[in-house]
């Protein structure tokens, strides 16, 4: 029986005029290296019989991945195999594997096995690094909707900055994810007054930032209403705790100012605000338990009476609650500190975050930032 082996060097170049003509998207070249009843198998296409049918699968992997490339090749050579080891990247503009498309780029390891006989491929195998990439995959989709989750809550927050006839107003949030379930608002009343109201809803990521969003359009409806801080925070508390949210809870702090400088707030369970007056300081403590988690919850309210330039610090706990390294809090003190003397509107909220992450640096944010800087303009 003559001897139908074909030579180490005859078998890679070989492979390495496929892969040539492949990248190419040259068929007819890539034809001329498969034997006619030549058979190929892949994840994605099968089992495959004949070299035409063969040449398809290159044909539709290369037209339906327009930028793909194959790169970092190393072969090895056994007996009649060749082994081709290398690192596909492309764009995922169609999807893999039944998961939908993510329009990123993607990379992965890819092993092609190549068995020769008389100078022609008769098996051509193709092993994807398929675990790694469906986790890619999906951590790519995954990303791509928190993208659009981000950009679709910066769209609903309210804007950062607002002035009125009265006041004038500044605020920013930081989610220590894509999106987070810190959330603050500027509402102008039917009866000129304006109510800022700022909420901090428990846990993080998409579940917290739907449940906040929910909140937030609730302030919305109810706000112009005109019933009082208490009155509108006792509806919403029941809205919430009739959904049956589970462990889902939020604190909020809602205030209505008034041209003549009467504020009228109440605190659900959240941080007190601070109010910079000109000899000291004051901490809006009045209100009651946080919202969503007892039905029949009652609030109370103070009515402050603001002089001109006052000013009101509305955050979150991710603000105090900050820790550095060391796992030491940033704390009231040093909020206070910031805030002191104090400056306009946009000074102190960028005082605030400069603060905040030059003390916690490098450690990561755990929790969302978020604050409001509110100033009284006393009318003449």
């Amino acid at each position: 029986m003559a001897d139908q082996s074909t030579p180490r060097d005859d078998m890679l170049a070989l492979v390495r005029r496929l892969l040539f003509a492949a990248s190419g998207r040259n068929a007819q070249q890539v034809l001329e290296c498969y034997a006619p009843d030549a058979v190929a198998s892949s994840p994605m296409f099968g089992e495959v019989r004949g070299r035409e049918a063969i040449v398809n699968t290159w044909s539709t992997l290369f037209s339906t991945f327009s930028d793909l490339t194959i790169q970092n090749l190393d072969f090895l050579v056994d007996g009649d195999r060749v082994a081709v080891l290398g690192l596909i990247n492309t764009t995922d503009r169609n999807g893999w594997f039944g998961l939908p498309a993510t329009g990123t780029p993607i990379a992965y390891r890819l092993v092609l096995l190549f068995t020769v006989k008389d100078g022609l491929i008769v098996h051509d195998e193709r092993i994807y690094d398929s675990s790694n990439l469906l986790e890619r995959l999906e951590k790519a989709r995954l990303d791509k909707e928190l993208r659009t989750a981000a950009e679709v809550q910066r769209e609903l927050s309210s804007r950062s900055s607002r002035v009125g006839s009265f006041y004038e107003s500044i605020g920013d949030s930081l989610p220590c994810r894509a999106i987070g379930g810190d959330f603050f608002e500027a509402i102008e009343l039917p009866s000129r007054d304006c109510a800022f109201v700022m909420g901090d809803v428990s846990g993080k990521g998409p579940a917290a930032a739907l449940l906040a969003a929910m909140v937030q359009g609730m302030f919305s409806v109810e706000a112009p209403a005109g019933d009082g801080p208490a009155a509108t925070l006792e509806r919403i508390n029941r809205r919430l705790a009739a959904r049956a949210i589970g462990s889902r809870f939020a604190t909020l702090v809602y205030a209505v100012l008034s041209a003549d400088g009467r504020l009228v707030y109440a605190n659900a369970g959240h941080n007190p605000p601070v109010l910079l007056r000109h000899s000291h300081l004051q901490r809006l403590t009045t209100g009651g338990p946080i919202v969503g988690a007892f039905r029949d919850a009652r609030f109370e309210e103070e009515t402050l009476q603001l002089h001109d330039r006052d000013t009101l610090l509305m955050f979150t706990d991710g603000v105090t609650e900050a820790r550095n390294a060391g796992e030491e809090e940033f704390g009231d003190e040093r909020l206070v500190e910031c805030v002191t003397p104090p400056a306009e509107p946009a000074d102190l909220l960028s005082r605030v975050f400069t603060a905040v992450r030059d003390f916690s640096a490098p450690a990561e944010a755990t929790d969302d930032i978020t604050l409001l800087v509110t100033r009284y303009h006393k009318q003449s």
